[in-house]
């Protein structure tokens, strides 16, 4: 069983940056697959951003070239850098960790962007 801890959520103006953490635990953190949804009101949950064993990343259209995804497999941790935030971004953000045959989720974090 890997347990998803997330932090970092809160309220920012236009153009503002937060940085979500999300700390996995268990001893088997690299291998896996970490993903950032998001689910705004009204709307479908979304995938944001993912990242691989190795580092590969992926990153919704919305998002590129305004959001990072990082881990740090040594701190069993998953960050999402988001810059540049805009208000359709606000959403609550959810850690997500995949593997064949597995699938955690966190308990999200509110991000609101807003003046």
């Amino acid at each position: 069983q890997v347990q998803l801890v997330e932090s970092g959520g809160g309220l920012v103006q236009p153009g503002g940056s937060l940085r979500l953490s999300c700390v996995a635990s268990g001893s088997t953190f690299n291998t896996y697959v970490m993903v950032w949804y998001r689910q705004a009101p009204g709307k479908q949950r979304e995938l944001v951003a993912s990242i691989f064993t190795f580092g590969d990343t992926h990153y919704t259209d919305s998002v590129r070239g305004r959001f990072t995804i990082s881990r740090d497999n040594a701190k069993n941790t998953v960050y999402l850098q988001m810059n540049n935030l805009k208000p359709e971004d606000t959403a609550v953000y959810y850690c997500n960790a995949k593997r064949t045959g597995r699938d955690y989720w966190g308990q999200g974090t509110q991000v609101t962007v807003s003046s």
